[in-house]
């Protein structure tokens, strides 16, 4: 029952958001049927492929820092930190992909080192609440702005491209991902991140180290009692998340063309771990859940090219648009969560007592 109630809000929301995002479109003089409408066909037009690859390639980097955030709740956190460990992962990449090295060797040291520079831009913020009780939502707003003044520099004075001054080097061919539709951006990273969305799952539901966190995230003195130790538990949760969302910044490197590479103040890359955020909530911090829901931000991303072209309407707008949408979107999933933080809390108090 419960299960139908958040799907009927859910309706309800989609609806609101699409309807202020009208209002919004009118507001702004164009016609907001035509941009709907092109929206939907440069999206989920399943009569043209291409339409729909390119829908695909752009839920894939949200499905992983979404899988950040959602961890992170999972243990009482509210980790905001995926923005970040994304410009770590996609810095770790093009490291790699500065070396000489034998071509077989691009692909797997760049999932491995942008991986780890993801776990450990989470694991600061883990030491920071394990070790000082640091609110990580502070913590990783700023490591969000090193991250991303780190990779800044880095693009301009260390893996600048002497050919192109908007972007770093590219990755070279041999550590790119196969494209599954010719011509579009859809690579075999959609495949990766479908996986990493399974075997996270499986760990937060099947293994010792997921119920821990789970537990952590309900009661701090229940997983003590079930002998669980909650400070490593916070440390292990920000690290998955990181390395996570660290996979997520190397396959926009190693799987999104025609770039292969970090572009100017990391736009290729900016957004993502937000947009995960909201991902999560659509799919109420549930990592199976968040597939289905990262679908809505690929369609948006996709079609706002449509929007743009074929109604006319300027990218500013699309982009309210957008926001408008994700935001009425995410406002049941966010509710959700307040009522869990509430149950927590209730049962913190009958500890005290």
């Amino acid at each position: 029952m419960e299960n139908l109630s958040y799907l009927f809000n859910i309706v309800i929301a989609m609806l609101v958001g699409f309807l202020l995002g009208a209002l919004l479109i009118a507001w702004g003089g164009y016609d907001p049927i035509l941009a709907y409408a092109s929206l939907v066909d440069t999206s989920l037009n399943v009569s043209d492929p291409y339409y729909i690859a390119m829908t695909l390639s752009f839920t894939t980097p949200v499905m992983l820092t979404a899988l950040t955030f959602a961890v992170g709740v999972r243990a009482g956190l509210f980790n905001i930190g995926a923005e970040g460990q994304v410009y770590m992962g996609a810095l770790g990449a093009i490291m790699v992909a500065s070396l000489k090295l034998p071509p077989t060797l691009y692909l797997p040291l760049a999932i491995l080192v942008g991986s780890l520079l993801g776990g450990l831009w989470g694991l600061i913020a883990g030491l920071f609440k394990a070790l000082r009780n640091v609110n990580e939502v502070v913590s990783t707003i700023m490591l969000n702005w090193i991250a991303f003044w780190i990779v800044e520099y880095a693009r301009v004075y260390v893996y600048f491209n002497p050919l192109r001054a908007e972007k770093t080097i590219s990755m070279p061919p041999p550590g790119r991902l196969p494209i599954i539709v010719p011509g579009s951006e859809l690579s075999l990273s959609y495949v990766i991140s479908l996986a990493t969305v399974v075997i996270v799952y499986f760990i937060i539901w099947n293994t010792r180290l997921g119920y821990n966190i789970r537990v952590t995230g309900i009661s701090y003195h229940a997983a003590k009692y079930s002998g669980a130790n909650p400070t490593l538990t916070t440390l292990y949760a920000f690290v998955l998340g990181g390395l996570v969302s660290g996979l997520a910044g190397v396959l926009e490197i190693c799987g999104r063309p025609p770039e292969y590479a970090i572009t100017t103040g990391a736009s290729n890359l900016a957004g993502l771990g937000f947009d995960g955020i909201a991902v999560s909530l659509i799919g109420l911090n549930h990592p199976l859940l968040i597939i289905p829901a990262s679908i809505v931000i690929g369609m948006l991303s996709a079609g706002s090219r449509g929007m743009q072209i074929r109604a006319g309407v300027p990218l500013e707008l699309v982009k309210g648009v957008q926001g408008l949408i994700i935001i009425s979107l995410a406002v049941p999933g966010f509710t959700y969560m307040l009522k869990r933080i509430k149950l927590k809390r209730s049962l913190r108090g009958v500890e005290g007592a």
